[in-house]
């Protein structure tokens, strides 16, 4: 017999309860329920939360997916390790104090349960993201070489990329520096003789006629002479941290081959699977020549190195990089052909069917299909990710629950940021994920779902509500997208979602497919026709992302958005996505927020490269257009793109020189800007030309802004910036808004994380050599 409970009915005089309890002390009785006087005002918004968590019927493992993701990212935002440790201890300290405060067994236990377990479990998971980055870039980080050297290599191959399209191939390696190497290029920290992991491009040209010899391949060992330059910081505030990926990625410098390369073991001839997935590549761009065989490469074995520069660029411009990525929409191909396949040929055995649970064995072969496209196509993070969610999706219809939940998007997200806690900050985990979680949310929410349910209706009329459906679904994508876009890329697509409409069914209903029976009519020597219409369907993809790129206002570029915007959207989205019924309009709130933040994102007026070498000015042409002026006509199509995207201009650049109201010489450019109600005087290096150093005091005293890729002696002292070699050195580059007076650099960022090093202080002394007349480089300025 169970025991009764104990109804208190009052309390006795002398302020215990009926049950003879002690009375609480004042601070219990603040901190209990709302009717208290002190805590009122505080308890009716604990209640308030309470009931809404009660009554939400929301999933909790997509929460505590967010907030380990916001503990990762929170890694990142802060710049320093006491601040990293801090932001642990209050994580711990606030599930503590849920604790304390709402502690189990108490009359708080009734009428906090819901809080206390929100409050404890995302403090917690919080605490444990924070953990887990920092310990993965303290096992895994690779401090980069000290400064650009040319060095003799001798290494093992640990990796192989094909870039036909770039007429070179990319090789990863594990070798050791000399010490006596080293030291004679005047190098010191990491060079020590210790086991590094460098990557090295090796031009196809330079290899001979014969190209790459037989046997260069995983596991061989080379000797070739390299350049080798430390990983790349961003060029600008806001542009993409190789240095970072670098770090993640173990990666000790990059560089280029210069001379010969010597093969002095070849790789095992057993060979690997990157072996069989070059020779898949090979054997699709034999079959499907030019850019719709670069593209069926790609998505047969995951090489993306023969897509050339212009058709990435007008995919890019389509809305349709994402097709060329393996992820979620080539995984999900695969398994679902492999699913729906063996469970109607094994459907047509009933002898088998009546003993058998046919979706078990479908969704173990759909896993095995999954998992080896996953392995062939070179298991990068994206690949994973899908392929791990899918293995979830397939388990839930072997065990007959919903395939397509939240729960099932958290455990995949989860797995994701233990084994790669740096993902959550890059755009492939961000923009799949949030595709996937607006998918979700889509199909369930409540209009859609009457709008799909099952009526008596023509086929054609169902046929046009799926492609309603279908373009619903892109647009919804589209949006979610487009904040992520804008601040890793800078731009946004405005016909993403027409052209996906499109695309998706014609890659995963047509190309992919055929892709798979030619392969398997090539056997028998009969795969031409399989080949014939991978080719037109590719062609036709081709085809509908350059119209998409080319079209008037296709594309719009954007300054770097801010962190608040970010963090709008961020919770705007999650909050449309994760709740139910109306609560989850309150999303709109912060998104509409940060939409108008972005909108009024102001853009620099200047932009100063990290090396000094190049400076973007932000101006308006005679025309009324925006013009992005450059100090120097840069052939490098990355700093042009850079400079283009963050000062948020599609036009060509100009050069400076051929501005209007700019006067330069050899070795310096000045224009004078009108920015927030004054003139601004710059002085912009634009090469090395030596320069008496009084004349060049003087043209320092008449500057407000002073750039120069070189060294400046103290004598240059501008009104307001000097931002010579030796400053850039620890801001890194350089975004600023002269109006406001406010300068953003690239250390900003970096606070104290292994991947930032400052260089050490340099003592020297300007020493001018002439060798032309006393201020002749600065004649004209």
């Amino acid at each position: 017999m169970r025991d009764v409970p104990i109804i208190p009915m009052g309390e006795e005089p002398g302020g215990g309860d009926a049950a003879g309890d002690p009375p609480p002390r004042p601070w219990q009785s603040a901190l209990g329920l709302s009717s208290t006087a002190g805590g009122a005002g505080g308890g009716r918004w604990l209640d308030a939360a309470e009931r809404f968590l009660g009554e939400a019927g929301y999933e909790r493992a997509p929460w505590l997916a967010v907030g380990f993701a916001a503990g990762i990212i929170a890694w990142f935002a802060l710049p320093l390790p006491w601040q990293w440790s801090a932001a642990m201890l209050g994580g711990l300290g606030m599930a503590l104090a849920a604790l304390a405060v709402w502690r189990p067994g108490s009359l708080a236990d009734e009428t906090r349960a819901n809080l206390r377990l929100a409050v404890v479990s995302f403090a917690l998971v919080f605490a444990f993201g924070i953990a887990v980055v920092w310990a993965r870039s303290a096992l895994v980080g690779a401090e980069p070489i000290a400064r650009p050297m040319v060095v003799m290599i001798e290494g093992r191959v640990l990796e192989r990329e094909d870039q036909p399209a770039e007429g070179r191939l990319r090789l990863t390696l594990a070798t050791r520096l000399a010490p006596d190497e080293a030291e004679r290029q005047g190098a010191s920290g990491v060079e020590d003789g210790r086991a590094r992991k460098v990557r090295v491009n090796v031009p196809i040209a330079a290899l001979g006629d014969g190209g790459a010899p037989a046997g260069l391949a995983e596991g061989a060992v080379v000797r070739l002479r390299a350049r080798l330059m430390p990983p790349a910081h961003p060029m600008l505030p806001g542009s993409y941290d190789f240095a970072r990926a670098a770090w993640f990625q173990g990666l000790s410098a990059t560089g280029t081959m210069v001379g010969p390369l010597t093969l002095l073991s070849p790789a095992p001839s057993s060979g690997g699977i990157a072996t069989v997935q070059r020779a898949l590549s090979e054997h699709v761009r034999a079959r499907v020549p030019g850019s719709p065989g670069a593209i069926a490469a790609a998505f047969a074995s995951g090489d993306r190195g023969g897509i050339t520069e212009a058709d990435a660029a007008a995919m890019r411009d389509a809305g349709l990089t994402h097709l060329l990525s393996i992820s979620g929409l080539h995984v999900s191909a695969v398994v679902a052909a492999a699913y729906f396949a063996v469970l109607r040929l094994l459907a047509l055995w009933p002898a088998l069917a009546l003993r058998v649970r046919l979706p078990v064995v479908a969704a173990s072969a759909g896993a095995l299909a999954g998992i080896g496209y996953t392995l062939l196509t070179g298991a990068e993070v994206p690949t994973v990710r899908s392929c791990v969610a899918a293995l979830l999706v397939l388990g839930a219809l072997a065990l007959g629950r919903d395939a397509l939940s939240m729960r099932m998007l958290a455990l995949a997200a989860g797995f994701v940021l233990l084994l790669w806690p740096e993902s959550a900050i890059g755009p492939s985990f961000q923009m799949s994920f949030t595709a996937v979680l607006a998918l979700v949310a889509l199909s369930n929410a409540a209009p859609i779902k009457a709008f799909l349910a099952p009526r008596d209706e023509p086929w054609i009329v169902r046929l046009g509500r799926n492609t309603v459906m279908l373009f619903v679904t892109g647009v919804v994508i589209e949006l979610a997208l487009m904040p992520i876009v804008a601040f890793h890329f800078h731009r946004a697509g405005m016909y993403g979602a027409i052209a996906n409409v499109v695309a998706i069914p014609l890659v995963t209903f047509i190309a992919m497919p055929f892709i798979a029976l030619g392969f398997l009519a090539d056997l028998i020597g009969a795969g031409g026709p399989f080949w014939w219409v991978v080719d037109k369907s590719l062609a036709l993809l081709l085809a509908i992302a350059h119209f998409t790129a080319g079209l008037a206002g296709s594309v719009r570029l954007m300054p770097q958005i801010g962190g608040l915007a970010v963090a709008l959207f961020a919770a705007g989205g999650l909050w449309l996505g994760l709740w139910r019924g109306r609560a989850r309009l309150a999303g709109l709130v912060p998104v509409a927020a940060a939409s108008m933040l972005a909108a009024t994102t102001p853009i620099p007026d200047l932009l100063i490269a990290g090396d000094g070498q190049q400076v973007g000015i932000t101006a308006t042409g005679a025309d009324g257009e925006p013009r992005l002026i450059t100090l120097r006509d840069s052939r490098s199509s990355y700093t042009r793109e850079n400079l283009m995207e963050l000062a948020g201009v599609a036009a060509e650049p100009v050069p400076l020189a051929t501005w209007y109201g700019a006067r330069c010489s050899s070795a310096f450019c000045t224009v004078t800007l009108r920015r927030g109600g004054r003139d601004w005087v710059l002085l912009l290096g634009r090469g090395r030309p030596q320069i008496e150093e009084r004349a060049l005091a003087a043209a320092c005293g008449r500057a407000d802004i002073v750039v120069s890729e070189r060294f400046l002696p103290r004598s240059c002292r501008p009104r307001w910036l000097k931002a010579d070699r030796r400053y850039l050195e620890r801001s890194g580059g350089l975004a600023i808004d002269l109006a406001d007076e406010r300068i953003t650099s690239v250390a900003e960022s970096q606070g104290e994380h292994g991947w930032w090093r400052e260089p050490p202080p340099r003592v020297g002394k300007y020493r001018p050599r002439p060798q032309s007349p006393p201020g002749e480089g600065l004649k004209g300025v």
